[in-house]
């Protein structure tokens, strides 16, 4: 039993545990919930305003990716390897890049590059 082993280890410090309702334990909730982090790169609407000055192509608010396969790649590997997505898996991944991509078989893409 895991209770007992911590029980063996703390007995010979002096100490007082107290328990801390959940709700009440702000720090660890926020730690615990990681979907409200931000995983992925925000477009932010200084940059859409930019971008249509430039000619990029946009679907609703989210950039077209043209059909490049480097491009794809790198977006990809920022959106998996970065320090704030955790190794998302496919689903994960996919849902977040939606959020601000779009490109013609991008669902088929994230499930090859996270497999």
């Amino acid at each position: 039993m895991r209770q007992r082993r911590w029980l063996e280890l703390l007995k010979d410090y002096d100490t007082n545990i107290q328990y801390h309702l959940g709700k009440a334990n702000v720090v660890a909730d926020a730690l615990s919930r990681k979907s409200g982090m931000v995983a992925g790169i925000k477009v932010e609407e200084e940059i859409i305003s930019d971008l249509e000055r430039l000619g990029i192509e946009l679907f609703d608010t989210r950039l077209v990716v043209p059909n490049d396969a480097t491009i794809k790649e790198a977006l990809l590997t920022e959106a998996h390897c970065s320090p704030f997505s955790v190794h998302p898996g496919s689903t994960k991944m996919y849902h977040d890049l939606k959020q601000y991509f779009r490109w013609s078989g991008m669902k088929r893409d994230v499930a090859t590059f996270v497999s």
